[in-house]
């Protein structure tokens, strides 16, 4: 196949003259002959372009591979069964990273596949990031650093056990073959020799993941992972193929769909009980799309302005969005979910009218690459300290506007379904995380029971 997914046909071979004698039994062997073997030739050409096919939305033909488990072929699609969003340098590795020692990262799956392949950031490091081993495997139950028996895989890169990945950059490692359970807690384990600056992270992963002093990504027991930390490193994304899903929807947003008032390792932020909502009505038999939900929540992100420093610890969501949005497999959807921090940062100059197009540009985004977008209204915050008779006002217009439907493809109304009925500018009680801004658990299943699931159906508008 070419890259675009065309199928390519091999040059057709000059024909001979027809040999004398009987020409029609002669010329009617001779075309069979030739058939056999331009239909060889295509199959011989279409395996060798499927091989070499990298790209994150290409539907792939399934084999063994280098370095891998030999395994028969199989035909599938590649979707981003996890993923975070890179926020910044982890305080403390700015001198020598974590040289000599493994980190073992627990991720949660929302879709399974026969094959999987992980990427992995630099984004905030100073120095190359010479990572000389890394695996994956199925976890085998929670709140363990041990693996499922007989599912921990290396991992290569372009067939070599080791990578640099350049100050600034990401890696995309070689398809693997393993089995990938749907809802599951899969371990990717690295491990670096040497120092490279501070360590790329995501803050805020509401999951218990592991680190081991020295050398121990195959380690399936996981006794060498005496240590625990609460934020994920490195690792930004897990793509898989198969037929469980036949594509992605990325939730862009802030700390609300970070979820990063969620109880740990309860998988409890709303787009995991919206994945949850979506297979579970799948299995009834409901005629919706079969898709995976990542999460590309940042705590405190924006639309129209940029964290500090260089690279922004917290780059703006037009910023990020070709990494943290198109570079996901096979995307689908897109939902928006943000807003509130841009008034927050502001209470008394916020423009609602900024806002307002820094979102519609979002969307507009989105359409040039064919993906549909679902925007949510901004929820209240009347509780929190950073709250203001201003900043509630800009709130209400910039919901007015999401509301008229001009602004995205669908909409979803968070406020509507977490205000209180007697004072609207606050939250229902129950759903209240305590500090005015963040839900509860019970606040984020709320957020998911009341995102229509119709909504996640069809494409984006039209291009004329």
């Amino acid at each position: 196949m070419t890259r675009d997914g065309d199928t390519a046909v091999p040059p057709r071979a000059p024909q001979p003259p027809a040999p004398q004698g009987r020409p029609g039994r002669h010329a009617a062997l001779l075309a069979a002959v030739l058939a056999a073997v331009l239909a060889v030739s295509a199959v011989i050409f279409v395996g060798v372009s499927a091989d070499g096919l990298r790209g994150r939305n290409t539907p792939a033909l399934d084999g063994g591979g280098a370095g891998n488990p030999v395994a028969p072929a199989s035909a599938g699609t590649w979707v981003t069964a996890w993923a975070t969003a890179p926020g910044g340098g982890e305080p403390g590795t700015e001198t020598a990273g974590l040289a000599g020692r493994s980190v073992r990262n627990v991720v949660h799956t929302t879709a399974g596949g026969t094959r999987a392949r992980v990427t992995l950031s630099n984004l905030y490091g100073r120095a190359p990031l010479t990572l000389t081993h890394a695996s994956i495997a199925v976890s085998a139950g929670p709140d363990t650093a041990a693996a499922l028996a007989g599912t921990l895989r290396p991992l290569t890169f372009a067939g070599n056990p080791s990578v640099v990945v350049p100050a600034g950059g990401q890696v995309v490692s070689d398809a693997v073959r393993v089995p990938i359970p749907r809802d599951a807690h899969v371990l990717i384990s690295t491990y670096s020799p040497v120092p490279s600056g501070p360590v790329t992270y995501h803050k805020h992963a509401r999951q218990i993941s592991w680190v081991a002093e020295g050398e121990h990504t195959r380690d399936t027991t996981g006794a060498a992972y005496n240590g625990q930390s609460t934020v994920w490193r490195y690792v930004t994304a897990l793509d898989v193929l198969g037929d469980d899903s036949e594509g992605t929807v990325v939730v862009l947003g802030d700390s609300l769909t970070d979820g990063i008032t969620a109880t740990v390792g309860a998988d409890a932020r709303w787009p995991d009980v919206l994945s949850g909502r979506l297979r579970a009505a799948l299995a009834s038999g409901r005629d919706l799309p079969r898709y995976s939900v990542v999460n590309a929540g940042l705590s405190g992100n924006r639309v129209l302005a940029d964290g500090p420093g260089r690279p922004p610890r917290n780059p703006s969501a037009p910023r990020r969005f070709d990494r943290d949005v198109l570079g996901r497999a096979n995307v689908r959807v897109v939902v928006v979910a943000l807003g509130v921090n841009d008034i927050l940062r502001a209470p008394d100059t916020a423009d609602p009218e900024r806002i307002v197009r820094g979102l519609t540009g979002l969307t507009e985004r989105a359409h040039a690459r064919g993906i549909k977008v679902v925007g949510a209204t901004l929820m209240p915050y009347r509780g929190h300290h950073g709250w203001t008779p201003y900043s509630e006002d800009v709130r209400q217009r910039v919901n007015a506007e999401i509301r008229d439907g001009g602004v995205f493809d669908e909409v979803v109304d968070f406020d509507e379904a977490v205000r209180d009925g007697y004072d609207p500018r606050r939250f229902r009680d129950g759903y209240d995380s305590g500090d005015g801004l963040h839900p509860s658990d019970e606040g984020y299943a709320r957020m998911a029971e009341t995102f229509e699931l119709k909504a996640l159906k069809g494409g984006a508008p039209a291009r004329l």
